[in-house]
């Protein structure tokens, strides 16, 4: 679910429109397939500016990954005990 208006006011093309009424609606994926072919298709500044803050908001934090690897430490962890106990 959205959570309220993330469109810039002005958005810079009916393209980048596009791609951000599509994360509003919940289509990250969408979103950011679409701010890359933007991207790649040699944009005007406002385009590129727009498209790169909407693949930056929708980026994983790098923070995940780092509590995925110490979940999976712990369990591999817990494992290893409960194994060596019987």
């Amino acid at each position: 679910m959205a959570k309220g208006e993330q469109t810039p006011r002005e958005p810079a093309s009916p393209e980048m429109l596009a791609a951000w009424k599509q994360m509003e609606a919940g289509d990250v994926a969408g979103a950011r397939r679409e701010a890359r072919r933007i991207l790649a298709a040699s944009p005007s500044p406002e385009d590129r500016t727009q498209a790169e803050e909407l693949l930056r908001r929708t980026q994983t934090p790098p923070a995940v990954y780092g509590f995925a690897a110490l979940v999976l430490a712990i369990l591999v962890l817990l494992v290893a005990l409960a194994l060596s106990r019987y």
